[in-house]
């Protein structure tokens, strides 16, 4: 699992790397304004893939796990079809209502008729993602990690590819007909990978079983329903979330321009903030099946030691990542945007990247210990709050509502989810170290803020350098890093050669 995880995080760093450039050259051609539309765009979008998916795809990796796990190859086919056909009939329904009310959610929910060519274009491929999670959630549980990254890089590059011609030759600086590029370079990139995927998967699903069985939709049920009515009215709340924040906050007296204040942190800002998330991201996708195969032949033993060192190594990462950011924040903004508020707003958000790295970790663990319900209900919980919040705090407090807001519903989610981990999993944090690698990082933080500010790239790597070496100076005399951690990492390197 561990060498599956350093694969998957080099792809996704990269990835990462690569669509934040393009971000920026995104950014950098349609402005903060055109950023905030194809935010808007995006939310509609990924409200309907959520409807359409209906959760199959954690249904097809934990399902998938748990045939890999007993050791019944030939319901692993079984379990495809299912899922497939579950899929491919919630998808069409959804994409048929995205068409038909294209119109309507452009001039109502987004504020612009430019947008319905995007949302249109998006529902002709709504049952190609859907597929595509299917599939992915199949190789991600027989881990079969080599063969999805290259399906990503396919996918990230022909995205790309299209896109840019599209901007370039078509669509200018006119923001309805970037949207509608962008929306164009990721449908097509759909259909590639889900070509791809089938074609790896074709013989690798035949073989896993030679008699055929009946899809076993008493499982498939239990499983994506309460994840697609969760995640609905999650993904649905969310998307009423992201909607009502450019228009609640143009009721603030402070507010010069309201969707370019909200291109900036959800365009600039957040993507800056969760790119070191994609080496944790990748430990979390595999922690899935692999806790499921743990908890299907009953190995406490082994779920308990991932719980633990999957909390620590996310602690860990989260506040070196977040010292960082918080230590190059106005460098970067000012590098990568050329916005001076995209900096500020990183150093104001870079305090809770440990918390938001710490809970991606811990969600994943729950689904995979057989959670998903809990999850889904403290994500519908936390976001219906967070809706509630913005309401009433965005047009009397502007972006100081939004931010309160946002700290206070991540940390009830958080809060919720750890203590779930702890009843499925029957480990308890170590709450002693926690607070002692925290205070090492606040004094990092606190002495790095007092070197003089530069410009350019001088001004992220020295700081940025500077908070990681003091950091780690510190945990090392609190022990907080032990010598067992680093003969840890030692037996793992030694061990694979």
């Amino acid at each position: 699992m561990f060498y599956g995880a350093i694969m998957l995080t080099g792809a996704n760093l990269l990835l990462r790397l690569v669509g934040m450039g393009f971000q920026v050259y995104l950014s950098s051609r349609t402005g903060a304004a055109g950023i905030g539309l194809l935010q808007l765009v995006l939310a509609v979008t990924g409200l309907f893939f959520t409807l359409g998916s209906a959760g199959i795809r954690t249904c097809s990796m934990y399902l998938t796990a748990e045939e890999l796990g007993r050791k019944r190859l030939q319901g692993v086919r079984a379990v495809l079809t299912g899922c497939s056909r579950y899929s491919l009939v919630c998808s069409a329904a959804m994409g048929i209502l995205l068409w038909h009310f294209a119109p309507l959610l452009s001039v109502r929910w987004i504020g612009d008729l430019a947008a319905a060519p995007s949302l249109r274009l998006y529902a002709l491929s709504l049952p190609v993602r859907c597929m595509e999670g299917v599939l992915t959630g199949f190789f991600t549980a027989a881990n079969r990690i080599r063969a999805l990254v290259a399906v990503q890089f396919l996918e990230q590059g022909c995205a790309i590819a299209v896109t840019s011609l599209l901007l370039a030759r078509w669509a200018g600086t006119d923001a309805g007909r970037s949207c509608l590029a962008v929306t164009a370079g990721s449908c097509g990139a759909a259909v590639l990978s889900l070509l791809a995927l089938a074609m790896l998967c074709r013989g690798k699903a035949s073989s896993a079983g030679k008699v055929r069985q009946r899809p076993p939709y008493g499982r498939i049920f239990p499983i994506a329903l309460p994840l697609a009515v969760a995640d609905g009215l999650r993904s649905g709340l969310g998307a009423v979330e992201h909607l009502i924040i450019p228009k609640r906050l143009s009721l603030f007296a402070g507010t010069v321009n309201a969707l370019a204040d909200y291109g900036v942190i959800h365009g600039m800002v957040f993507p800056v903030l969760m790119f070191p998330a994609a080496i944790l991201f990748s430990l979390s996708e595999l922690l899935v099946p692999e806790l499921s195969r743990c908890a299907a032949v009953g190995s406490r033993e082994r779920v308990r030691y991932l719980a633990r060192r999957s909390l620590r190594l996310a602690l860990l990462f989260g506040l070196a990542a977040g010292g960082v950011l918080f230590a190059g924040a106005e460098a970067l903004g000012e590098l990568l945007f050329h916005e001076p508020m995209a900096g500020t707003y990183l150093r104001l958000y870079a305090p809770f990247v440990p918390m938001l790295y710490l809970d991606a970790v811990v969600d994943a663990m729950c689904k995979g210990l057989g959670q998903q319900k809990a999850s889904a209900r403290y994500n519908v919980l936390t976001t219906f709050l967070d809706v509630a919040f913005l309401w009433l705090l965005l047009p009397r407090f502007g972006l100081a509502g939004y931010y309160f807001s946002f700290a206070v519903t991540h940390l009830v989610n958080f809060a919720l989810s750890l203590r779930r981990l702890t009843i499925a999993s029957g480990t308890r944090p170590a709450w002693s170290d926690a607070l002692r690698a925290s205070l090492c990082a606040v004094f990092a933080c606190a002495v790095t803020a007092l070197l003089p500010p530069r410009a350019g790239l001088t001004g992220i790597l020295l700081p940025g350098s500077f908070c990681l070496v003091l950091l780690c100076l510190t945990w090392g005399l609190l022990r907080v890093v032990s010598g067992e951690d680093l003969m840890w990492l030692k037996k793992l390197a030694v061990g694979r050669r």
